[in-house]
């Protein structure tokens, strides 16, 4: 198999790469990032001797950006070391220690002091250490990750190829420290309507004022309660034609944080005898495009954060309002730049137990697709994990007005109950849409009717629920020297022109897609944003250097995407 080392972008790594607040929905003045080289080992035992490489945080070691760019043996311990001093001054009455996310076990120390340990690949988790703290510190991390298909794993795969990519290890998300006093803000819950905003202020008894920067000028108030609510007498509602955010600040006596909200709403409504999504109480037609997170020279992790936001922007000037964040859970920073660029998320869930190629692929294909999935076995370790990592990617993402949709299950990967699953979700956050069953395996008792279609025409059966077209297109068309796999490509129709691949994708959406609008479809998400890997069929190349669709066409479909 022959690969091409693409990137970005040449330029250098900054020194601290990364080193942006990592949370704008919960700002404060005190912040030091740990990002950077660390030293690094390997070893097949439970300790090293000695740190004999460098790598670069936060990239994954299977990764060029990391310096050590090699894929790890799943019997492999991965140790991390980072010698600090934090500045004069910083010192607080609590310190805590963020980690982004580590995949998949980690066992965190510091001064050769225990900290705890953390399971699970994809959220965030935090260690208090002010006590374990000298002058010079000493931050080791132990990581195991033998890709255990028990835990959340996404895409990844040992034997990556065609729809499965490169596995990732280790430390992928910032480290960081924060200093608070004794009585600190340690989290909001900002639940909007289309003219209310309600805040709940979590870990913090004392009087508190609000101030919010509103076009009308600003607005402050004083409460005693954990929660505060405002009703607008003239909202300026978010959408991805106005997306507005609200900045705010709350001080206390010892703390103060900044953070921002959204007033929108999401309803299911009826409209001439369908359902139809409704956004700001308005019948909406979300037109999206499947995004999945993969950077040549990163894999899960960008050089930049930009180039989250280069692939927003990218996507808003085409005309697309929705991107479908699929089988990863990103930084807080990407969901900030759909807030505000106006880019609204379908947020996927991540998946868990194995897969297989016959259940879950070639016979939904055919048509094969009325699996109970109450039949479905799972092993009770997955189901609680996977429970526990939706309660924590709800409660890390709550807060982000551009997700409005979270997708349960994908076309049966690790699917089980999911009308329970769905329940418990429900509990959890009831102001956004949920599609349980995204593709297929469809149980006939979720909120939405969610089809996924290669391979052939855009025939859908409608039912009495608001209908998705969750995925399709996947077009392929290969720029050799702007792809990764130069031996293999991935897609699901391929076109070896640029102008047969542009008419093909223009008339798709215009003889198949805009039809439908009319039969009650509410949403439409292409595959994909940019190729991945093996795969060739994104709008963009893998390197992002190369648009292959015409800017003016993309234009002149999206206006026909409404109702």
């Amino acid at each position: 198999m022959k690969i091409n080392m693409l990137t970005l972008d040449d330029d250098a790594l900054e020194e601290i790469p990364l080193s942006s607040y990592p949370r704008p929905q919960l700002k404060r003045n005190s912040y030091f990032c740990l990002n950077g080289e660390w030293d690094f080992a390997t070893s097949k035992q439970d300790k090293v001797t000695s740190y004999d490489q460098k790598i670069i945080v936060p990239f994954p070691m299977e990764s060029s950006l990391s310096s050590i760019n090699r894929i790890k043996d799943d019997n492999e311990k991965l140790f991390y070391k980072k010698i600090f001093r934090l500045p004069n001054g910083f010192i607080k009455d609590k310190v805590i220690l963020h980690f982004g996310a580590v995949d998949q076990k980690c066992v965190v120390k510091l001064n050769n002091q225990v900290l705890g340990t953390h399971e699970g690949g994809y959220t965030p988790f935090e260690f208090e250490i002010k006590e374990k703290l000298d002058y010079i510190n000493i931050l080791e991390v132990i990581v195991e990750d033998s890709l255990d298909l028990d835990y959340p794993y996404g895409k990844q795969k040992t034997k990556r190829g065609g729809m499965w990519y490169t596995k990732i290890s280790g430390i992928w998300q910032s480290v960081w420290i924060e200093s608070v006093p004794e009585e600190y803000i340690k989290e909001l819950k900002i639940t909007p309507t289309i003219d209310t905003i309600s805040i709940k202020v979590i870990g913090n008894t004392q009087k508190k004022e609000i101030t919010i920067y509103t076009p009308e000028g600003e607005y402050k108030e004083t409460f005693f309660s954990d929660e505060f609510s405002y009703k607008f007498t003239s909202p300026r509602n978010w959408s991805p034609e106005d997306p507005y955010l609200y900045h705010f600040t709350i001080k206390t006596t010892s703390d103060e944080v900044k953070s921002y909200f959204a007033l929108r709403e999401l309803s299911i409504e009826e409209d001439n005898g369908r359902k139809y999504l409704f956004l700001n109480r308005e019948k909406y037609f979300f037109h999206g495009l499947l995004d999945q997170g993969y950077f040549p020279d990163g894999i899960y992790t960008p050089k930049k954060y930009e180039y989250y936001e280069n692939d927003i922007i990218t996507m808003k000037s085409l005309g697309f309002n929705t991107l479908r964040k699929h089988i990863k859970i990103e930084p807080l920073l990407f969901y900030y730049y759909c807030d505000k660029h106006g880019m609204i998320v379908f947020q996927d869930m991540v998946n868990n137990s194995p897969y297989s190629f016959l259940r879950d692929t070639a016979l939904p294909t055919i048509g094969i697709k009325n699996i109970k999935d109450t039949k479905l076995k799972r092993s009770q370790k997955a189901k609680e994990l996977f429970k526990q990592t939706m309660k924590e990617t709800v409660s890390y993402l709550y807060n982000s007005p551009c997700i409005c949709l979270w997708t349960i299950f994908n076309e049966g990967w690790g699917q089980f109950d999911s009308k329970d699953n769905e329940i418990l979700l429900r509990k959890m956050d009831n102001t956004r849409f949920i599609d349980n069953t995204s593709g297929w395996f469809d149980q006939k008792d979720s909120a939405l009717n969610s089809v996924h279609i290669y391979f052939k025409k855009l025939k859908i059966k409608f039912d009495d629920r608001p209908t998705l077209l969750s995925e399709f297109g996947g077009y392929s068309y290969k720029i050799d020297s702007h792809s990764y796999n130069l031996s293999k490509t991935y897609g699901y129709k391929k076109f070896t022109s640029k102008e047969s691949f542009e008419n093909a994708f223009y008339n798709l959406y215009i003889n198949e897609v805009v039809p439908l609008l009319k039969k009650g479809l509410c949403a439409s998400i292409y595959t994909q944003v940019s190729d991945v890997e093996d795969e060739t069929n994104g709008l963009l190349t893998y390197d992002r250097k190369i648009l292959k669709v015409d800017k003016e066409k993309c234009l002149e479909i999206a206006k026909k995407l409404h109702y």
